[in-house]
């Protein structure tokens, strides 16, 4: 498709006024110049370095099932409210504008729904949701709420993806028909020779039965939320090992997904696979896999043609790759065009094959330079201008990424009909797509 600079200046132009004349109208009463009252959720770890980076603001409340990381950020802002449990934090909306939620994947969609619902703008960490029913409620609720949204895909403001999505959608490899996307991370259940070269990570193969003494700091039910009750085991924290679990996460593919899928995503004008299909070990009932693969297959849209997209993980890499036939990167993204191929990582993309590219003519740049990843998003909080990865565009995104470990925890091709939510073709994938939620914890 070759789309030019006028095109797509007009396009932007017809969507962001769109946008704004539809967003509420304190989202332009507020003056640019004019601070935010954030309230955060979540203020360790992925949280503590979200509100270094919206700390130009003005920090009201602080809020973590940790009470030292609570303590520990509020040492910085000690005028802040301070809260263990978001749902009373939601008990006083009025001393807040926006929401940064950086909680565990599990509780998520919890800490942000009542956000939207009361108006509020909402950045979230990645991924969006802990499972595809949750997201498709976000994104939904994001639409009605017509707030400014953005989930932590930090790297889909830097110049090098806009760069690849440009030489995409202006045909510079031609027709693009297949995807490989590849990430060497195996969070997951690990074999022991995994384990031996993964110091980091703790090599266990089922869920622990014995129960342990929380820390003292931490109020280990409302660390668990919506999840089933499990005993405390430091298994599961303090840190990211929470990841591998079904209970609390959905393993490397909903982490990094949220990354690495995002620039096809985006450079594809991608959504909703029409099928899909994972390859891995056998399913374990406790545990996301450490190694896996996923195709999906996306129909026509516009005038770009059907593509394959393949995910690989951990030790799984395309044959393309394994045969020494494009460079040796250890996660990367590769386009596949009638043309030619276009390889790309987080800083860097290259034309193949090199000496056929040696002399091509890159289109100028149209996509326009980003604010700076949460910069977009606060000055879309005071201005109603749209950010990049708003709740719309994340929602598919995150959909896609846990339909992938819906296909290898239901062991089979899945048809999927994404306006019925349902793999037509699968009916033990319903366990999969939603889940229900101990007594106590509820969406609505």
């Amino acid at each position: 498709m070759n789309l030019t600079r006028r095109q797509f200046l007009h396009g932007s132009l017809a969507a962001t006024t769109a946008w704004t004349l539809g967003a509420p109208r304190y989202l332009s009463a507020r003056g640019a110049n004019e601070k935010l009252n954030l309230a955060i959720i979540g203020t360790g770890g992925r949280g503590a370095a979200n509100l270094a980076a919206v700390a130009s603001e003005n920090i009201v409340a602080l809020c973590d099932v940790s009470k030292n990381a609570v303590e520990s950020a509020a040492k910085r802002f000690p005028h802040a409210k301070k809260y263990s449990d978001f749902r009373r934090l939601y008990d006083h909306a009025n001393d807040f504008d926006a929401v940064v939620v950086s909680t565990c994947e599990h509780t998520h969609a919890f800490a942000t729904l009542p956000a939207l619902q009361l108006g509020k703008h909402v950045y979230c960490e990645k991924p969006l949701t802990h499972n595809i029913y949750e997201a498709r409620i976000i994104r939904q609720a994001a639409a009605k709420a017509k707030v400014a949204t953005q989930m932590g895909t930090q790297i889909h403001a830097s110049d090098n993806y806009r760069r690849v999505v440009e030489l995409v959608q202006t045909g510079g490899i031609g027709p693009v028909r297949e995807v490989h996307v590849w990430v060497s991370r195996a969070w997951g259940l690990q074999s022991e020779a995994d384990a031996k070269t993964h110091k980091d990570i703790v090599y266990v193969t089922d869920r622990p039965r014995e129960s342990v003494v929380p820390p003292a700091d931490l109020d280990w039910d409302l660390w668990l939320g919506p999840a089933p009750v499990r005993p405390f085991h430091p298994i599961y924290v303090p840190g990211p090992k929470w990841y591998r679990w079904w209970d609390f996460g959905n393993g490397t593919m909903s982490d990094l997904g949220s990354h690495w899928n995002d620039l096809p995503f985006w450079a594809l004008k991608l959504q909703a696979p029409i099928s899909v299909e994972a390859f891995g070990p056998p399913p374990h009932p406790e545990l996301a896999p450490a190694s896996m693969t996923a195709t999906y297959e996306y129909g026509p849209r516009g005038d770009m043609p059907a593509v394959r997209l393949t995910w690989y993980q951990g030790t799984h890499q395309p044959k393309l790759l394994r045969e020494g036939q494009i460079p040796a990167w250890g996660s990367g993204v590769l386009f596949v065009g009638d043309k030619g191929m276009l390889l790309a990582d987080y800083g860097r993309h290259m034309l193949l094959p090199e000496a056929q590219y040696k002399d091509f003519a890159r289109p100028a740049p149209f996509l326009p330079k980003s604010l700076g990843h949460y910069a977009e998003w606060i000055h879309a909080c005071k201005t109603g201008t749209p950010t990049t990865c708003n709740f719309e565009y994340a929602g598919w995104l995150t959909e896609a990424n846990h339909l992938g470990n819906v296909a290898y925890r239901a062991g089979q091709k899945l048809l999927w009909n994404a306006e019925q939510m349902k793999a037509t073709n699968c009916p033990a994938a319903e366990a999969f797509i939603r889940r229900e939620y101990r007594k106590g914890w509820s969406l609505g």
